[in-house]
């Protein structure tokens, strides 16, 4: 039976790790970066703005494609109720790696699935154990410059998989895209589990 889906999928994220995590379910889909403040609002939960932010990058795009299925994300990771982003340079990334190590953090990440005046979205959050490691180690780490563009300074698929003890959760939430999330924004939308598979390229 052929797929019944016929719109494009637009991926409104210029992340490397999302293009790959569509990619991983050979779907066809387009990218379009939406260019959005990623500010915390005061008093805003960390749930909450990944949210709110994943919707606002979906519907950034979305605006100018009424007939595409357009899909948006943000993660952050949270220690003690501090939100990491990005590090801004290698000082701020030591500063960040040396919080998480041999601690529990939580990755929180939005998505958004947008398509005419329908936004469907939601959350998914996932407890990550660092191992301890000395600072010859994370400073190591530091200087492959893997982390540098990443939330919380560091890549659960790369080579930062060896600063993880365990996780508790979804690990594609850590990566960047809580892909049963996103199945299940599908759904919602009316495209079953079964045509999402019919939608391979």
């Amino acid at each position: 039976m052929a797929c019944t889906v016929n719109k494009k999928i637009i991926l409104a994220s210029g992340s490397p790790r999302r293009k790959e995590l569509l990619e991983s379910l050979g779907w066809s889909f387009d990218v379009i970066v939406s260019n959005i403040d990623e500010e915390l609002l005061a008093g805003e939960a960390p749930p909450d703005m990944v949210k709110r932010l994943a919707i606002e990058k979906a519907r950034a795009v979305a605006v100018n494609f009424p007939d595409a299925y357009v899909i948006g994300s943000d993660t952050s990771v949270v220690i003690e109720k501090k939100v990491l982003g990005k590090p801004e340079n290698k000082k701020e990334s030591i500063e960040m790696l040396k919080l998480l190590n041999g601690r529990t953090h939580y990755v929180y990440s939005g998505v958004a699935l947008c398509f005419g005046d329908n936004v469907f979205s939601d959350f998914d959050s996932t407890e990550v154990t660092f191992r301890y490691l000395n600072e010859e180690a994370l400073f190591a780490y530091v200087e492959s410059g893997e982390g540098l563009d990443k939330a919380g300074s560091y890549a659960i698929q790369g080579l930062g998989s060896l600063l993880v003890e365990s996780i508790r959760g979804c690990y594609f939430n850590v990566v960047g895209l809580p892909l049963y999330s996103l199945s299940c924004l599908f759904e919602k939308a009316g495209i079953s589990l079964a045509d999402q598979w019919r939608m391979r390229s």
